[in-house]
C-alpha cells in the first residue's frame, strides 16, 4: 500500500495497539543468574507514545507475555490500557474495545508475529516492523523502516499524529 493509502487509513485511528516483543524491543529476553527477566525499550519510542496519548489518541499494549517491568514503563508514558499474558490477541482487543466504544475499523496494530495476525487481518491499518516474521510482513497495510525496538513506535506514532493533522501542532510545542 502506497504512503498516501496509510495515512488515509491512518487518519481514522482511534486507537493504536502495540505488541511489546519485537516492536517496542527487538525480541531479545535478558535473564539475570537470578531469572530476573530484563528488557530494553527505546526512550524515542516513549516520547512517541506520550505525544499520540497527549493528541486524544488511545494507547494500547497487548502482549502474549507478562513482566514486572512492562506496566511500571507503560504507566509512565500515560497508557492506560496494558493486556500482558494474553495469548488470544483477538479476544484480548474484543475485552478492550468494547467498553471504549471503539470498532477494529477504528483500529491500528502493531505487531511482528504468528500471535498477531488476528489483530492485523481484522484492523483499519495493520503494521509490521521491518524485521517482522514473512507473513506478517505480507499481511501488512505498512512496513516500517525501522525493525523492533529500533524506533518502530516512534515511527509508527508520528506517521498517526501527521495523518490526523496534529503533527505542526506537536512542534510548535518544542519551537
Amino acid at each position: 500500500m502506497d504512503e498516501a493509502a496509510v495515512l488515509e487509513r491512518a487518519a481514522a485511528v482511534r486507537l493504536a495497539v502495540f505488541d511489546v516483543d519485537g516492536v517496542f524491543t527487538d525480541g531479545r529476553l535478558y535473564l539475570s543468574e537470578s531469572g530476573e527477566e530484563m528488557r530494553a525499550f527505546c526512550v524515542h519510542d516513549g516520547l512517541g507514545i506520550r505525544l499520540l496519548v497527549q493528541a486524544g489518541v488511545e494507547v494500547a499494549i497487548l502482549s502474549g507475555r507478562a513482566s514486572k517491568s512492562l506496566p511500571a514503563r507503560m504507566q509512565e508514558l500515560g497508557v492506560q490500557h496494558c493486556l500482558m499474558g494474553r495469548f488470544n490477541k483477538w479476544e484480548a482487543f474484543t475485552e478492550l474495545a468494547a467498553p471504549l466504544g471503539i470498532s477494529a475499523e477504528e483500529s491500528c496494530f502493531v505487531g511482528d508475529d504468528l500471535v498477531d495476525l488476528p489483530l492485523l487481518r481484522r484492523g483499519r491499518l495493520a503494521i509490521a516492523p521491518a524485521d517482522a516474521h514473512p507473513l506478517v510482513r505480507e499481511v501488512a497495510h505498512w512496513v516500517t523502516r525501522q525493525p523492533g525496538g529500533d524506533g518502530v513506535v516512534r515511527q509508527v506514532c508520528e506517521s498517526l499524529l501527521k495523518a490526523r493533522g496534529a503533527w505542526q501542532q506537536v512542534m510548535d510545542h518544542y519551537r
